[in-house]
């Protein structure tokens, strides 16, 4: 007997689709059982006429916690999380403190204990001291991060010497180094040039060129160094079309967000301070360009980017439009964002799994548990029902951010139920059994 089966239903897996019932046990798939085949659980929950979707895994948020808990902390931001069917967040490490030490990250994984409503895996940032590196992997972050553009001097490689001789500490270890591309030396010489302040000096401070230029730096680093690298929201023709070319050279993956998919630099003037983020958005070309890819395959990886303000803070008054503090909220209305796509047949339900299930939770060693509705995988599962329609709204969000870019928005399908580890954690978008996550660490 089970403790749970979910009947009725289509599973969805990055391959394809299949009718299958799944027994759950252990807080783990144990088994797909045939339509029509006699199965007895404690927990039969009837699924019929809907899909089942492995829980997604964003690779791409900021939960803000430790040190800036007025813009998110781990409750909120899990909470949206799990309204949004994400079942597990990948943290970024640039809260305050950075995550840059093994004490700072094991203070991070300490603080999350009891309070994620849906699963963790934290990050850790490459700093000038290297020497800190052996500490952290032996507390298997998901990824680490390497920094090329617009942070504080402690954590910026600028050059393509600094970048190499930094996957160099890499080349032997299982892990994952994540790389935002951009070029400083054009963001600092773009600021002098332009005093305005205005929307087209910011985008000028990180043009398509920037972009390109990191991307091709990151993957030849990688190629030299025998190093595993993820490059981080890509969103401009010329850096799509340098991804295509060099993408074969290292061992390399790429992503992009819903929002860089979504909007162009003409939604500024309507959207202003809660569109503004790093990057910037780009020229309907480019978006164009870059929906052209996703179609295509050669973005592997879709997340959030999910970085919350506080509302106060992004409805302030600044003297220009760069020194608006950048992101916003993501983790609640991935899966929405994503099955818009679906409905405007750019993607299939499949090509959604494998980019935002499947592909993020290989490439960041979760893929043994991870990712896909299969025995002996965890036992995220997400019900989304074809036949019901969902609206995006700001008033339903729950970030602190307050706000989502796609308000407004209505999607054919509803996400009706989620499943962690075999327990129902949201039904009809509350949050029935909180606390259910756990931190995870790299596995492979």
């Amino acid at each position: 007997m089970f403790e749970t089966l979910i009947r009725g239903a289509t599973i969805v897996n990055a391959e394809g689709l299949d009718r299958r019932d799944v027994g759950i046990a252990g807080g783990r798939i144990v088994a797909l059982v045939a339509p029509g085949e006699t199965a007895s659980a404690r927990i039969v929950v009837d699924a019929s006429g809907s899909f089942l979707l492995p829980g997604l895994v964003d690779a791409h948020a900021h939960l803000r916690e430790p040190g800036l808990t007025h813009k998110e902390d781990f409750s909120s931001g899990t909470h949206a999380a799990a309204l949004g069917g994400v079942t597990t967040v990948l943290d970024m490490p640039t809260d305050e403190p950075w995550t840059a030490t093994a004490g700072e990250l094991s203070d991070k994984m300490a603080m999350a204990e009891g309070r994620i409503h849906v699963d963790v895996g934290f990050q850790a940032v490459i700093s000038h001291d290297l020497s800190l590196v052996p500490g952290l992997l032996e507390l298997a972050p998901v990824s680490f991060e390497l920094f090329t553009a617009d942070v504080p001097e402690a954590f910026l490689f600028q050059t393509l010497d600094a970048v190499t001789e930094a996957l160099r500490n890499f080349g032997d270890a299982d892990t994952l180094i994540g790389v935002s591309p951009g070029d400083q030396s054009m963001l600092t010489d773009s600021s002098a040039r332009h005093k305005a302040g205005t929307i087209a000096a910011f985008l000028d401070s990180r043009p398509p060129l920037a972009e390109a230029g990191g991307i091709a730096r990151a993957v030849l680093a990688a190629a030299s160094t025998n190093t595993r690298i993820h490059v981080r929201q890509i969103n401009s023709e010329l850096g799509v079309k340098i991804w295509s070319r060099l993408r074969d050279l290292a061992d390399a993956s790429v992503e992009t967000t819903p929002q860089n998919l979504s909007f162009s630099a003409d939604d500024y003037e309507t959207h202003g301070a809660n569109l503004k983020g790093s990057p910037p958005l780009r020229s309907r070309q480019d978006v164009d360009c870059l929906r052209a890819a996703l179609k295509a395959g050669l973005i592997d990886i879709v997340a959030t980017d999910h970085a919350p303000h506080a509302p106060a803070e992004k409805a302030a008054s600044y003297a220009t439009f760069a020194d608006i503090p950048g992101g916003m909220p993501g983790l609640q209305t991935l899966l929405q964002a994503m099955l818009k796509l679906v409905d405007e047949e750019l993607i299939t339900l499949a090509d959604v799994v494998r980019m935002c299930a499947r592909n993020p939770a290989k490439r960041f060693g979760l893929g043994q548990r991870k990712g896909r509705i299969a025995v002996g995988y965890d036992a995220d599962i997400l019900i989304v029902d074809p036949r019901k329609s969902s609206a995006i709204a700001n008033g339903d969000q729950v970030s602190r951010a307050g706000y989502t870019p796609f308000d407004g928005w209505t999607v054919k399908a509803r996400l009706t139920n989620v499943f962690l580890r075999g327990k129902e954690i949201v039904r009809d978008q509350v949050l029935i059994d909180p606390a259910q996550g756990k931190p995870v660490r790299r596995e492979s």
